[in-house]
């Protein structure tokens, strides 16, 4: 994969993960700054995605530790966990906001 594959892909993921924070009615404020998406939880506590370009890997940070995605067969997959990204954002997620959330 190219770095402008990369990109598309991510890119095309975090798109993905916007509009189901989106939908889910979740008090999350995602920013976008450069190459991180900042998901921000009502309690201050945050979750930080970052566009690793020179390993084509997705990093995220949150309370639980620090995470790497690779592209692998089709979907982004954890080299720790073994888990789909967008799972493990969910999941997180959940962890963050101290509460349920309704994912659509």
């Amino acid at each position: 994969m190219n770095n402008t594959e990369f990109h598309e892909l991510v890119d095309e993921k975090l798109q993905l993960l916007e509009d189901m924070i989106d939908d889910s009615g979740a008090d999350i404020e995602p920013v976008i700054t450069g190459n991180v998406l900042t998901l921000e939880f009502e309690n201050r506590s945050q979750i930080v995605i970052n566009k690793q370009e020179p390993m084509h890997e997705i990093w995220l940070a949150s309370k639980s530790g620090g995470f790497h995605f690779s592209y692998v067969d089709e979907k982004w997959t954890c080299s720790k966990t073994g888990m789909e990204f967008i799972e493990m954002v969910k999941e997180e997620c959940q962890k963050h906001a101290d509460e349920e959330i309704e994912w659509v």
